[in-house]
């Protein structure tokens, strides 16, 4: 076998080995809830989906009351995410509800869960 054949039955092996994404639609919804501004997010966040939630925090940024994130529909964050969420926090009163496992494990492994304000649910976050 000749090494370009061989690179190639590798990559081929490594691209079908990768989990497929099979729906990559986001959905981002807002509410208020005992005076905060909830905005529920669902899906996959990378740098091509952030958009959409970047616009419903920034909007929510600018109102004068606590905004909650109900992360517990987020399925795959990247840094893009992880940037989001801590621009967010500096310019509001940000809490995080309901982080998946994937997104848990992102905030702990880069130290962030230690800056945010991060609670089991929504209900906690509204409460304080």
């Amino acid at each position: 076998m000749s090494l370009d054949e061989a690179v190639t039955k590798h990559l081929t092996d490594v691209v079908e080995s990768r989990p497929q994404v099979l729906d990559q639609t986001t959905t981002v919804v807002q509410y208020e809830r005992d005076g905060a501004w909830v905005i529920g997010a669902r899906g996959a966040y990378d740098i091509q989906s952030v958009t959409p939630l970047a616009d419903a925090l920034d909007l929510a940024v600018k109102k004068p009351r606590k905004v909650i994130l109900d992360a517990s529909g987020i399925t795959f964050a990247d840094s893009s995410l992880l940037n989001l969420l801590i621009q967010t926090h500096q310019a509001a009163d940000l809490y995080v509800a309901g982080p998946t496992p994937q997104l848990q494990r992102l905030l702990q492994l880069t130290g962030v869960d230690t800056v945010l304000r991060v609670r089991a649910t929504v209900e906690e976050a509204a409460a304080g």
